[in-house]
């Protein structure tokens, strides 16, 4: 049975490789996209620049866009007391800044972390969850959240943001201009055959990026899971708090109304409760069943509950 910190690294390891296969992937699309084009590396380098200044404005106002469309309001030490102090006693632990504390008003069992660095967190937690759950189950959450700054998690998806908004915008290029620069310019080079299949696996691929492209953000947000689940149990030194804690969660069966898909993935627990991401299904319907995980924001609960316990 592996450790904590082997856990861990395991983790970090399954991610890093996941990071590196997606840039490889970016590249290798790009250079297709662009030769099908026909306007060469040029082209390719202007969108790149133009995607990644883009990106980087909303990821350094990240916090506050998420905020914005998750209708959070400022907490405070009176009125959500265990939020308060279990989130500064975690800190001190976890050698971070106190993060920003914000709730949103709705009787779903939910949070989440943002921010680009441990100084500019934030942590916000429903009302619903905040009511519901006790002290020693709230640590857990909070410990979850807080090794998501720590762990540097919330800039990781800003990254992996940026990634997918440079191969989205590629993508897009393609599919405006394949029918003026890149056919025109097939017919008249010497090399029009070899041009014409860099064109047709340029449209496939901007076609099919962004969903691969997004199959590797979740991919990687489920990673990110199971690692926060085990930071959380070092911050806290009691696993079993999580553990009932997300038992509580994969019962609540209210969807969280300040959520979109464009912040799901931020959550402890898919905001929208699908069925196939509260529960394992893939020994029940085999290959569909693995098919449609893929498309899940969060692993099952029932495998980061077990993975907690063992």
């Amino acid at each position: 049975m592996k450790n904590y910190y082997e856990l861990v690294d395991a983790n970090k390891t399954k991610s890093n490789l996941v990071i590196l296969g997606f840039i490889t992937f970016i590249a290798v699309a790009a250079y297709f996209i662009g030769y099908a084009l026909g306007y060469g590396w040029g082209f390719v380098g202007y969108a790149l620049i133009l995607s990644g200044v883009m990106s980087f404005a909303s990821f350094y106002y990240s916090d506050r866009i998420v905020l914005s469309l998750s209708n959070a309001i400022p907490a405070n030490r009176r009125d959500h007391f265990n939020f308060y102090t279990v989130t500064e006693n975690l800190s001190q632990v976890a050698r971070i800044p106190m993060p920003k504390l914000y709730v949103i008003e709705d009787t779903a069992m939910n949070a989440f972390a943002t921010g680009r660095d441990p100084e500019h967190a934030v942590v916000v937690a429903t009302t619903g969850i905040l009511a519901k759950l006790n002290r020693t189950e709230l640590e857990g959450v909070i410990g979850h959240e807080l090794s998501h700054v720590k762990n540097y998690d919330t800039r990781l998806m800003g990254v992996v943001t940026i990634l997918i908004g440079v191969i989205t915008l590629l993508a897009d290029f393609l599919l405006r201009f394949s029918f003026f620069g890149g056919r025109r310019r097939s017919r008249d080079d010497e090399g029009g055959q070899l041009q014409v299949i860099f064109f047709l696996v340029g449209l496939v691929l901007a076609l099919l990026s962004p969903l691969i492209a997004n199959l590797i953000q979740l991919a990687i947000s489920r990673r990110r899971e199971f690692l926060a689940d085990a930071s959380s149990a070092s911050l806290t030194k009691y696993p079993e708090g999580l553990a009932r804690a997300l038992e509580k969660l994969a019962v609540d069966s209210k969807p969280l109304e300040a959520a979109n898909k464009a912040t799901a993935h931020l959550y402890i627990v898919n905001p929208f409760h699908f069925d196939s991401e509260n529960m394992t299904h893939s020994k029940e319907h085999g290959s569909v069943g693995w098919f449609a995980s893929l498309f899940n924001t969060h692993p099952p609960i029932e495998e980061r509950i077990k993975a907690l316990r063992s």
